[in-house]
């Protein structure tokens, strides 16, 4: 009696393992055609580089990267964006450097970004399902195909747009800061048309200069300091 309970027991246990075996072999095969058909963004998109000036925008709520060709929409692919506590750095960078990698965290591509507070890029990675997601330490991640592709499109120089929720300027900002709540300050006086130069997130002499022209106006002491009464009066 205890042999047959013994023997039902281990034909239970092989039908369940082949069961879940065949299970994961169709997930994989369901997660290549959901990677093919949602990753991808879109269908029918270019294959061949764009021919005119390239330009990349990131934006990090949608967690799409956009191809601009000549200011127009070209190629668009899906991405995955830092998570709330390790955000993606928003702002207006450029790339500085390229590289080759083996495939590990991140990836078989790299483009490197000029964010002055940290070392952000643009990558591939070896955790394909986190394409999507807010899941990053704040680099941008893409398919590998997908940043082999681009790799190849994009040269050093090519200007990088991330576009970001907008934060809280918890601090007095001035000369040589450094920051994404500069970047805001830097994307305001820009707006209000007291700066013309790009939001990269260094607090420069000419933000200093930009920032003295405000108060001025505004009837405050011209320190050039983004003080809590200036940022107030700049809805910040």
């Amino acid at each position: 009696m205890l042999t047959a309970l013994r023997g039902r027991g281990s034909r239970v246990f092989l039908s369940v393992a082949l069961l879940a075996f065949f299970g994961l072999l169709t997930g994989l095969a369901g997660f290549e055609y959901w990677d093919e058909r949602e990753l991808a963004v879109a269908p029918g998109q270019p294959q061949t580089r764009p021919e005119g000036r390239i330009t990349l925008v990131v934006n990090v709520p949608a967690r799409y990267l956009e191809v601009l060709n000549d200011g127009k929409q070209y190629k668009k692919y899906r991405i995955a964006v830092g998570r709330s506590d390790t955000p993606s750095p928003f702002g207006e960078w450029i790339v500085t450097w390229k590289a080759y990698h083996s495939g590990d965290i991140f990836g078989t591509r790299f483009l490197g970004l000029n964010v002055p507070w940290g070392g952000y890029g643009i990558h591939g990675t070896n955790r394909p399902w986190s394409i999507g997601q807010f899941a990053s330490k704040g680099c941008i991640r893409m398919r590998n195909r997908d940043i082999e592709e681009l790799f190849e499109w994009v040269p050093v120089g090519t200007p990088v747009r991330i576009e970001g929720s907008r934060i809280r300027i918890a601090r007095p900002l001035r000369y040589t800061a450094a920051g994404p709540d500069v970047v805001m300050l830097q994307m305001r006086l820009r707006r209000t048309g007291y700066y013309e130069g790009r939001a990269d997130g260094l607090f420069s002499r000419e933000i200093e200069v930009a920032l003295k022209r405000f108060q001025h106006d505004k009837g405050l002491k011209p320190t050039g300091i983004a003080d809590r009464k200036t940022l107030e009066l700049l809805g910040l």
